[in-house]
């Protein structure tokens, strides 16, 4: 089997109009065992699943991860693998000890490691008959509604084709400003851009625990609610030191899709098919929240803030409890530096963040606007000036 790449902004297909109009596709899961039956799943791997300094790829581990989704793909299952890797993979090739720490080394290693990675995902799977397709995703492809329309299209044609998607973010293309810098919460909004039943989160620890596994803790096996999690101390980077996040941002990423109405599953590698068959492992987070539309997701969890707008008390009232835009009037403050379209966060009087919303106009623009009617502001500056700052539409509540 051949592998291929896709390029999301030129996608032409259609989306699954099944998953657009049938309410029981996304009825919330109650426990782990509808992995055993579900439709379309994201599964993500880390770094330190697959690959190790000394070493590079582990052909074991990644052939194992593979067998298991294979045989669930042939099953019937639409499997989409975000498999982090690809800086890992490519620093003994370029001679590296360790993980850089500047973005440009980084970005080369991820330009080497990209393509042995899928080599080898290609042969592994293919050995199934299944065949895999490379998709490079960035931040920016979850901001802009045409984008990320794209992305969906060319997700939704290759599994209809029996394909298996591995997604990673385009480290050799990212920038420092607008990254996700770990495929946890890259995850999170694939799972949710392609409206998945589940996502699993794959790591070299088998479940969340309430402390050390090594001094007796005691696994977690079901989180309903960030309330579940109080107490608890979450690890940070894997024991292969090739990660960027550890358990911290699984965690994070499986709070941000059950907030989000997808069930998500915590787990080692090594439980990949025992977790697709619904058994008892690793830790289930339960759904506690709506689905909601990616791109306000995004702005949510991953948006880069630029500034700050304090607002008065019935501008408060008016953003948070009537879902309204925010207009300049309501404004009492501007704070940073940012331009039309970046992302800031709107607070109280007592610095309480209240909203993030992308903003209409520059931080040089607002302080002239402050105080001032849509009406006022037409007929004193002009046409182009009788809009929100934050238009309802662009505004998450926090």
């Amino acid at each position: 089997m051949t592998s291929k790449t896709v390029t999301v902004h030129g996608a032409a297909a259609t989306t699954d109009p099944r998953r657009e109009t049938d309410p029981a596709a996304f009825i919330p899961a109650p426990d782990r065992s509808v992995l055993s039956a579900a439709r379309r799943v994201v599964v993500k791997v880390g770094s330190s699943s697959l690959t190790s300094i000394k070493g590079g790829i582990s052909e074991e581990a990644l052939t194992d991860l593979a067998d298991a989704l294979a045989h669930k793909r042939n099953a019937g299952t639409e499997i989409i693998l975000v498999s982090s890797g690809a800086i890992a993979a490519g620093l003994a090739p370029l001679g590296l000890a360790k993980r850089p720490r500047d973005l440009a080394t980084q970005q080369a290693a991820a330009s080497v490691g990209q393509g042995l990675l899928m080599a080898r995902y290609t042969h592994a799977f293919g050995a199934h008959g299944v065949t895999v397709s490379q998709v490079l995703l960035t931040a920016e492809d979850f901001m802009r509604r045409s984008q990320h329309t794209n992305a969906l299209r060319a997700l939704d044609r290759l599994l209809s084709l029996g394909v298996v998607p591995v997604v990673n973010e385009n480290d050799t293309v990212a920038t420092h400003e607008i990254r996700f810098g770990d495929n946890d919460r890259l995850a999170a909004l694939v799972a949710h851009l392609v409206r998945a039943d589940a996502l699993v989160l794959l790591s070299d620890v088998d479940s969340l625990y309430d402390g050390p596994p090594a001094h007796g803790a005691k696994r977690i096996s079901h989180v309903a609610g960030p309330q579940d999690l109080e107490g608890v101390t979450i690890g940070r980077t894997g024991k292969a030191g090739t990660g960027t996040g550890g358990m911290v941002t699984k965690v994070e990423a499986a709070t941000i899709a059950a907030g989000s109405g997808i069930p998500a599953l915590v787990t080692s590698t090594g439980n990949a098919a025992a977790a697709l068959a619904g058994k008892d492992v690793g830790t289930w987070f339960a759904v506690n929240g709506a689905r909601k539309p990616v791109r306000l997701l995004w702005l949510a969890h991953l948006a880069s803030v630029e500034g700050t707008l304090v607002l008065d008390d019935g501008a408060v009232t008016a953003v948070r409890d009537r879902h309204t835009s925010l207009l300049p009037a309501g404004i009492a403050a501007v704070k940073g530096r940012f331009e039309a379209g970046d992302a800031v966060e709107m607070v109280s009087a007592d610095n309480t963040v209240i909203a993030r919303g992308l903003v209409n106009y520059s931080a040089a623009e607002l302080p002239q606007m402050l105080g001032r009617s849509t009406h006022e502001l037409g007929k004193a500056l002009g046409r182009g000036y009788d809009r929100e700052v934050v238009h309802v539409d662009d505004l998450v509540l926090v």
